[in-house]
């Protein structure tokens, strides 16, 4: 019954990353596109606090027929009314879709509530100027293969499931130490949970400060390091003598709870950071597939740690060395990405590809420089 109910969140879920991380994105400033992306992560945390009593509940099997039913139906509901969820004018205007782009954006205008006398849209000018500046041309659609052509995109696309495969699929690895101190199948799930509550909270309010990239960076950084020790801390533990056994004990286990706790936090927030970055590098005409293949590598890396499962932890030694090499891995990757941070969204396949690195640390704006020797250039607009 459990994986069944998990089956449903996780389809629950697909649903709630692609209308918050595409539609909300698309819609909102650069600003406050953290805090609308970031619906998902709660609502996705608050399912996970609820998935333990829907189980319960569900023993009885006519509960679990209306349970599995419901999700049925409403989705139904959902695709025979359609004009619940409006299309986003951005990609219908990055897709040369110009008379759905009005219809969204008068239909937007008439559900704010922003109608001025005689049923005449606010926005008629701005819909003028897409007249004006639009050409006749066919509508182009564009799919994920088109990143065979990229240069740029399909390497953001690739070290994103890459970063976003490690954070799901190294969670396992400091779970189990979890169990050592509790049997019980519910102090190990809530500790997850409440784990990707403050992953959630810690990306709202550092994510905006300290940028995209830089923040990644420190996640996969604390990730691989916390695995790493445990995998010291784990295998390799001494025979204390016997006059300080009782303390070397209490201390070793104190630092596997630890490093267990911080792991779980970091991974998690590396695995929704990745999310929310790969939606803001990729292009909106192929920001739907490229975040698709983003979520896939992220259930093979879920997928790993039930494999575990199912084996009775064999091979777990393994596990846990080859994904805390791919977190030491992942931290020269990382310094490949772009930084989002207060940038508008790439609409077309060029802007996708001029996307380009910042330097790690900004240059100083007092620092000598020699003519003789160098030619200062332009300032970048990282600087």
């Amino acid at each position: 019954i459990f994986l069944l109910l998990r089956l449903f969140q996780g389809s629950a879920l697909a649903g709630v990353f692609v209308s918050s991380y595409i539609m909300r994105l698309e819609l909102c400033d650069p600003l406050h596109r953290l805090m609308a992306s970031m619906v998902g992560g709660f609502f996705g945390v608050f399912a996970e606090v609820l998935l333990p009593g829907a189980a319960a509940v569900c023993r009885d099997w006519p509960v679990l027929q209306a349970v599995a039913t419901l999700p049925l139906l409403q989705l139904l509901s959902c695709w025979c009314c359609a004009s619940m969820f409006p299309e986003s004018p951005r990609w219908l205007l990055a897709t040369n879709q110009i008379s759905g782009a009005k219809r969204s954006l008068q239909d937007f205008t008439l559900r704010n509530g922003v109608c001025l006398q005689d049923d005449v849209y606010p926005g008629e000018t701005l819909l003028a100027q897409i007249d004006s500046v639009s050409e006749e041309r066919r509508p182009r659609y564009f799919t994920v293969l088109e990143l065979r052509r990229t240069r740029v995109i399909w390497k953001n696309c690739l070290i994103l499931s890459f970063t976003l495969l490690i954070g799901t699929g190294i969670q396992y690895c400091f779970t189990r130490n979890l169990h050592t101190y509790s049997t019980n199948f519910y102090f190990t799930y809530f500790v997850r949970v409440v784990m990707g509550a403050l992953a959630c909270v810690f990306i709202c309010l550092s994510v905006d400060r300290l940028g995209r990239r830089g923040m990644l960076l420190l996640s996969a950084i604390v990730t691989g390091l916390s695995s790493l020790l445990l995998l010291a801390l784990t295998q390799c533990t001494p025979h204390p003598p016997l006059c300080c056994s009782h303390t070397r004990t209490d201390l070793h286990g104190v630092m596997v709870l630890v490093l267990s706790v911080v792991g779980l936090l970091f991974s998690q927030a590396l695995a929704m950071l990745s999310v929310f970055f790969a939606s803001e590098v990729m292009p909106t005409v192929l920001r739907g597939g490229g975040l698709g293949l983003v979520l896939a590598a992220g259930c093979v890396g879920m997928a790993a740690s039930s494999l575990m499962e199912l084996q009775n932890n064999s091979g777990y030694f393994l596990h846990q060395v080859i994904f805390a090499s791919f977190a030491v891995l992942s931290v020269l990757c990382i310094m490949l990405l772009p930084e989002s941070k207060r940038k508008s969204l790439p609409d077309s396949i060029n802007e996708g590809e001029n996307q380009r690195r910042p330097p790690l640390f900004p240059a100083r704006p007092h620092r000598d420089s020699i003519p003789l020797l160098c030619t200062p250039g332009p300032l970048s607009e990282y600087n």
